[in-house]
């Protein structure tokens, strides 16, 4: 007798862990069932990939979403529309919302707001503070909880702890990898002269790389010395990067799309304020090290950091101008398009952007194409050409600083737990997301 599934996928192209290769996949209960020859076998939902690529789950592991408080920029629902018109099945959101993600009540209240509203599933930072230091062993095992976030730099929102004995009392009560944004806090508050108004060409110049090369340093450091797992988010310089591939074994290293693809001062000239980000997209060499960085296996994960603002907001005057951009929706094309230009394989995109999360994170059934693993698919089309515009933007903010960049490369796709979510860019399913589960936190 002939299997039976909710679900096959029928002609795609699989890349997985073992390579790629012309496969079938049957889920059954939102899991993968089967993987091979299903040609005899019958599902209730068939979809047919000729053509096309099938990739694990794309997961995102750094977006503000910016719910509660901040809604008027982007909420749960818009962030996550957003992710999955792009391709993404999982993200991790950011602790820098109003209220601050600092205690169990908040995350739980996150948790029950993105339940079954959000498009993909997700998990959530909490934040790490000198005020509820003791209570962080207990918070990274709460549902929901993907780790501890802490800014050692002020970015946006109040989040920060920016001293040694305030990082190191952190590190000493968890247990977990926790997330930083490494920039050198008094070295910002000395050089805040150097930016000059209405110029975020100066942004850079205020954000330099020392500023991030020291706080790393210091950082690394702590770790070591309380024997705990870091991860270094948004990774933006030459220095930084020679620097941790000695240090691989206690800290992982995130770059996102727009470091890897923008280079100062062409960006500042010709997006303005819509290219500010913290940490700043640097010159061109800067940019061409973190290429080398993911050649050689240095950098880990991609993460878009996508930081929505309204365009009034952005379009005040710099420095007065928020920090941040949308990138959850673009981070595969661009990234595909990165692809066709054979400046990495697909293979390493696939372990940048599943493999990768799954193995920091220890994200229980995510980050491949297995049996017993849930069916989170992004299906590619690596041949279409197509046109980046606010106008396909998913997001609340409504621009991309992409906007009329043409790519080759589309996630025509997003599949999760076994159900289409977005197909050839519409949204064919209500809101299922669920929050994620950990191995450390089971």
């Amino acid at each position: 007798m002939a299997e039976s599934y909710d679900l096959i996928i029928r002609g795609g192209v699989v890349v997985n862990q073992d390579g790629e290769g012309r496969r079938d996949l049957g889920v059954t209960a939102g899991r993968i069932a089967a993987i091979g020859d299903l040609g005899r076998a019958s599902a209730g939902q068939t979809i047919d990939a000729t053509g096309l690529h099938v990739l694990p789950g794309v997961i995102d592991t750094q977006v503000h979403f910016r719910e509660p408080g901040l809604t008027q920029k982007e909420d749960l629902e818009t962030g996550s529309r957003s992710a999955v018109l792009g391709g993404v099945t999982a993200v991790f959101e950011m602790p820098n919302t109003n209220p601050l993600t600092t205690g169990a009540e908040a995350l739980a209240d996150k948790v029950a707001r993105g339940h079954h509203r959000m498009h993909c599933d997700f998990a959530f930072y909490v934040g790490g503070t000198r005020e509820n230091t003791r209570d962080l062993a207990e918070l990274e095992r709460l549902p929901g909880c993907c780790g501890i976030k802490v800014f050692m730099g002020s970015s946006t929102g109040s989040l920060l702890v920016e001293d040694d004995d305030g990082v190191r009392n952190v590190l000493e009560h968890i247990r977990r990898r926790a997330a930083f944004h490494s920039e050198d806090e008094y070295r910002l508050n000395e050089r805040k002269g150097m930016r000059v108004e209405n110029d975020p060409r100066s942004h850079p110049v205020w954000r330099d790389e020392i500023t991030a090369l020291q706080c790393t340093r210091r950082l690394v450091a702590l770790a070591r010395e309380t024997g705990r797992r870091i991860h270094v988010l948004h990774v933006t310089t030459a220095q930084e990067m020679e620097f941790l591939a000695t240090h691989k074994d206690v800290a992982s290293v995130e770059v996102t799309p727009h470091h890897l693809t923008m280079a100062a001062p062409e960006c500042y000239e010709r997006l303005g304020t819509l290219a500010q980000m913290n940490p700043p997209v640097r010159d061109a060499t800067h940019r061409a090290a973190l290429w080398r960085g993911l050649d050689q296996g240095v950098v880990d994960v991609l993460g878009s950091d996508h930081a929505p603002h309204t365009r009034d907001e952005k379009a005040k005057p710099y420095p007065a101008s928020p920090s941040g951009m949308t990138g959850v929706q673009t981070l595969v094309p661009l990234m595909l398009d990165h692809v066709n230009a054979g400046k990495l394989t697909l293979a390493r995109f696939v372990d940048l952007t599943s493999a990768g999360p799954n193995r920091l994170f220890g994200i229980a059934n995510k980050g491949r194409i297995a049996v017993g693993y849930d069916a989170d698919f992004t299906v590619v089309d690596l041949k279409r050409r197509e046109t980046i515009t606010d106008a396909k933007v998913g997001s609340r903010a409504g621009w991309t600083p992409y906007d009329g960049v043409t790519v080759t490369g589309w996630p025509v796709g997003t599949i999760l737990r076994g159900r289409r979510v977005m197909w050839e860019g519409e949204i064919v399913t209500p809101g299922h997301g669920e929050a994620m589960r950990f191995g450390e936190a089971l």
